[in-house]
C-alpha cells in the first residue's frame, strides 16, 4: 500500500489499526464519493477525501477503544452514511471481534448504500430501516452516536426505549461544553471524558449510566 495513504491515517496508528483496514476505509470512502453524487451522504464543503478521512474516519475511528468488547452487540442509532457504525465494524473485523454492529438508520436510500458497502467489505452488521424512536426494549452493548440528536434527546431515547445497555459514546464539538454542562443539570451520569484526536475543542463523553434527575417542585 501507499505510504502516502498509510500516513494520511498516521492519528490511527496508536489504534493498531491493519494495512487491511486501511485498504477497507480507502474502498469505503470511494463508494462515499460515489453514491454522494446521487444522494446527500455527506457534506458538499467536505468531501474532498482528505476531509473524509479526518473529519470522518479518523473521528469515528477513535472511540473503538472505549466499545465495550464483552458484549455480541453494538449500536449505531442514526447511522446515515455510516459514521461511526460502518467505521467501527471495520475496525471490529481488524480486531477479530464477534461482534455485530446494529445501524439503524430509517432512509431507504441510505439504509441501501450501507448494505452495499457492509456486503462489499464483508462487515458483521444489521441494517434497520426504522426510526429507532418508535422501538422498545432494545439490547445492546456500546450506543454510538454522533451528529444524529443532541445529547438531552439521545438519553431520553435510551432511557425509554433501550432496556438493557453497556455505555453510551458522544461526540462532542465546538459547542459541546456548554451543551453537556446543562446536560448535567437533569441528568445524573456515571461519564468520563476523552480528548478527540480531530479537533482541539472537541472532545468524546463515554457515559456508564444514567439517571433522570427528579424536578423539585415549587
Amino acid at each position: 500500500m501507499d505510504q502516502e495513504i498509510i500516513n494520511s491515517y498516521s492519528k490511527l496508528l496508536g489504534l493498531n489499526v491493519s494495512r487491511e483496514t486501511f485498504s477497507d476505509f480507502e474502498s469505503y470512502i470511494s463508494m462515499i464519493l460515489e453514491k454522494n453524487e446521487k444522494i446527500n451522504l455527506i457534506s458538499n464543503k467536505f468531501n474532498e477525501k482528505n476531509d473524509i478521512i479526518e473529519r470522518h474516519i479518523i473521528d469515528s475511528a477513535q472511540i473503538i477503544d472505549i466499545v465495550d468488547f464483552n458484549s455480541n452487540t453494538t449500536t449505531d442509532i442514526g447511522s446515515g452514511s455510516g459514521m461511526p457504525g460502518i467505521i467501527i465494524a471495520i475496525l471490529l473485523k481488524s480486531l477479530k471481534k464477534d461482534i455485530k454492529v446494529k445501524l439503524y438508520e430509517k432512509s431507504y436510500h441510505k439504509s441501501h448504500f450501507l448494505r452495499d458497502v457492509s456486503k462489499k467489505l464483508n462487515l458483521k452488521t444489521e441494517i434497520i430501516q426504522k426510526n429507532i424512536f418508535e422501538e422498545k426494549k432494545l439490547e445492546t452493548g456500546t450506543i454510538m452516536s454522533r451528529a444524529f440528536k443532541p445529547m438531552p434527546v439521545i438519553l431520553d431515547l435510551v432511557n425509554e426505549n433501550f432496556s438493557n445497555f453497556s455505555n453510551i459514546i458522544f461526540f462532542m464539538g465546538k459547542s459541546g461544553r456548554e451543551i453537556f454542562q446543562n446536560t448535567l443539570k437533569d441528568w445524573d451520569l456515571d461519564y468520563s471524558e476523552k480528548k478527540s484526536l480531530t479537533n482541539e475543542e472537541s472532545f468524546l463523553v463515554n457515559v456508564k449510566k444514567i439517571k433522570k434527575k427528579i424536578k423539585k417542585q415549587n
